[in-house]
């Protein structure tokens, strides 16, 4: 069956950067048929449901580059401590970090993520088959990347396992419309080189995403810079690892020579604007990643780091952040951060045929982000409102490969409650009880 979003301020994201005040868009199936203006819809067939945007924004669905979604315990807990990673999140994840933790973590931070209108993610964490089948099941479009380490996780004992553990997920998932899997090493310094480069070649070899976290830390530059002579992204080049395949989380120092590097390789950067800035890490290069044309997407890391999944903050953050960094008002105007949410993190991810823009031939991943809100009136420029004005609470619809999953702000694929009350109880019962939680 034929379905038409009508009457909406339409952004579509396409090569032209069309947008329509007055425009309508039309799918059947998972697929995009047409968008345009609305005295340009013309007749449509009896048996057509339409769906009237009442004038809102309609935008591609948003692409979340980086993020752990089984950290939904650990928000908030310890947000101004220095020392946050050894008091906080290494103790409680070896204490209370399992299997059922991290499913229905999962589950609770992809409603939260669907809420906010994000429609693909690409997660990093643990017991990554509980989170491939949470996405399975709630209908988002997502990466599933299984963390491997030196010294094994929660999930498993040795970077071998990871790694075989990994692979039988892959293979699982290799023929799904929107989830696939991959290995994801956790860094440069944590992982060594014979396990990045056996991740890298299974990565390539299923034809996925190779992604880990790069140029993040200080003692990361020290410690590479005094074992190799050299910086994390030449490090990666220089095992054979840095390729259009590679998405580097962070990047946050980075120098020149990196950034035409990576743009030499055809790699790609996870942008993540509001945990850098929170732990005082610094503000990623972006511009000069722009300039040198490399993809950057957004990304809201986990949410102990950035406390929230939306790109929404990222956006507002990345605005901000860029134009003060760069002293320039004018620098990285809105219609650029839409970019970044949308189509540019689909890119990002490999994915720019499939999601990120409005066209024909496209999946249906599209979000109506409402304008009868206070905060949303008047709209001038829909980027600017986006960017400057929009935030979660605007996302009225949302669809991802043409299937309703949020209408008029409630879920339709879950019961948010239900998960919330069951990760509350689990919590409880775990190390995380003695946290002193009240809420």
């Amino acid at each position: 069956m034929k379905t038409v979003i009508t009457n909406g301020i339409v952004v579509t994201m396409n090569p032209a950067r069309d947008w329509y005040p007055n425009g309508y868009v039309l799918f059947e199936g998972s697929q995009i048929l047409k968008a345009g203006p609305m005295d340009q819809l013309g007749k449509l067939p009896e048996d057509c449901l339409v769906k009237d945007a009442c004038h809102g924004i309609v935008m591609p669905g948003m692409v979340n580059t980086h993020s752990h979604l089984g950290m939904i315990p650990f928000r908030g807990l310890g947000d101004d401590c220095k020392d946050r990673l050894r008091v906080f999140l290494l103790p409680m994840e070896q204490q209370a970090m399992d299997r059922q933790m991290a499913a229905v973590s999962s589950r609770f931070a992809i409603c939260e993520l669907l809420l906010a209108g994000v429609t693909t993610v690409f997660d990093m964490y643990y017991f990554e088959d509980q989170v491939a089948a949470a996405m399975d099941d709630l209908g988002i479009r997502g990466i599933a990347g299984q963390t491997v380490m030196d010294q094994g996780a929660c999930d498993v004992s040795s970077p071998q396992e990871a790694i075989a553990k990994g692979e039988a997920l892959m293979k699982q998932y290799q023929s799904h419309k929107r989830v696939s899997v991959c290995l994801a090493p956790h860094g440069t310094t944590t992982c060594g080189p014979e396990w990045l480069k056996q991740a890298y070649q299974l990565d390539r070899t299923y034809q996925v995403p190779f992604t880990l976290h790069a140029a993040e830390m200080d003692y990361e530059i020290k410690e590479l810079r005094e074992r190799y002579h050299c910086t994390p992204v030449e490090f990666l080049d220089q095992i054979g690892v840095l390729g259009p395949e590679t998405i580097a989380a962070h990047c946050i120092h980075v120098t020149e020579e990196d950034c035409l590097l990576l743009q030499k390789r055809g790699s790609k950067v996870s942008h993540c604007i509001a945990s850098n800035t929170k732990a005082a890490k610094g503000v990623a290069p972006v511009l000069a990643m722009k300039n040198h044309h490399i993809p950057v997407g957004l990304g809201t890391d986990g949410p102990a780091s950035g406390n929230t999944l939306d790109l929404f903050t990222q956006m507002r953050f990345c605005a901000n952040f860029h134009k003060n960094e760069n002293r320039d008002r004018s620098a990285f105007p809105a219609e650029i951060i839409v970019a970044m949410a949308t189509i540019e993190g689909a890119k990002t991810l490999g994915l720019g045929s499939v999601t990120g823009s409005i066209e024909p031939g496209k999946e249906a991943d599209l979000v109506l982000v409402e304008t009868d809100s206070a905060n949303m009136f008047p709209v001038y420029d829909p980027y600017s409102a986006l960017v400057y004005s929009a935030n979660s609470g605007n996302v009225r619809d949302v669809y991802v490969a043409g299937n309703q999953l949020v209408e008029e702000k409630k879920l339709l694929s879950a019961d948010l409650k239900q998960i919330r009350n069951q990760l509350a109880s689990l919590m409880d019962s775990s190390a995380f009880g003695k946290m002193g939680r009240i809420g």
